[in-house]
């Protein structure tokens, strides 16, 4: 079984892989994402890739191959599904979860995680609206986009939080922008680096750019 820091890697590397969009990962960006200095991460990835869980290329970057990609969606199924049951069965705050699975996600045994999705009913998202995989290592998602970019004056549909910081979470249910929530964005100011977002009849919000794109929603089922 890997160990706690190969899975916590590999993870970082796939969750940086789908949010940049990057064919590679600069090492300056996965031990960003890990608290550590790039020698450190540097020394780490090439184990993995020893290992045959990634590719590295010096001065270049690093990106997962198929076992590696396996593993990170192994990871993030047992996470999420945790985050589900903590806030479902458990009543904690979606804002709280986080460095809960963070622990746990480690320890949890795959009879456990299975007796977990069948008494949740096999959900197929998280408490902040990312897609748990499948037991099979499948993932779903749609086409998504977030509110500092999409369509304006079109109703969309709040599909997940791209940010699992707790004050930032806090902000998010405050402005009333918890996934499954209807939403326009009803304006843009480049200037202000802004956009005003109807929440419901009188109920509007302006976030930043930064806030905005963290935020990402589905267009609005008919």
């Amino acid at each position: 079984m890997p160990s706690s820091t190969v899975e916590d890697y590999i993870k970082q590397i796939y969750l940086l892989e789908e949010k940049t969009s990057q064919v590679e990962i600069p090492m300056g960006q996965v031990a960003g994402a890990l608290g550590v200095v790039p020698g450190t991460a540097t020394t780490m990835v090439k184990a993995l890739a020893d290992a045959g869980l990634v590719e590295y290329a010096p001065r270049v970057g690093v990106q997962l191959t198929d076992p590696g990609r396996k593993l990170a969606l192994h990871v993030l199924r047992r996470h999420r599904l945790i985050e589900q049951f903590l806030v479902e069965v458990l009543g904690f705050d979606w804002s709280e979860v986080h460095e809960e699975a963070e622990q746990l996600e480690h320890v949890v045994s795959d009879l456990l995680l299975d007796r977990m999705d069948q008494y949740l009913g096999h959900p197929t998202e998280d408490p902040h609206g990312d897609p748990i995989p499948s037991a099979e290592g499948e993932l779903s998602v749609g086409s998504v986009h977030s509110l500092a970019d999409c369509e304006l004056d079109r109703e969309f549909e709040v599909e997940r939080i791209r940010d699992q910081d707790t004050g930032f979470l806090n902000y998010i249910a405050s402005a009333g922008l918890n996934p499954g929530i209807k939403v326009k964005v009803t304006a843009r100011n480049p200037s202000a680096e802004s956009v005003q977002v109807d929440v419901g009849p009188g109920d509007q919000h302006s976030l930043g750019f930064g806030a905005a794109a963290k935020v990402m929603v589905r267009q609005a089922a008919r």
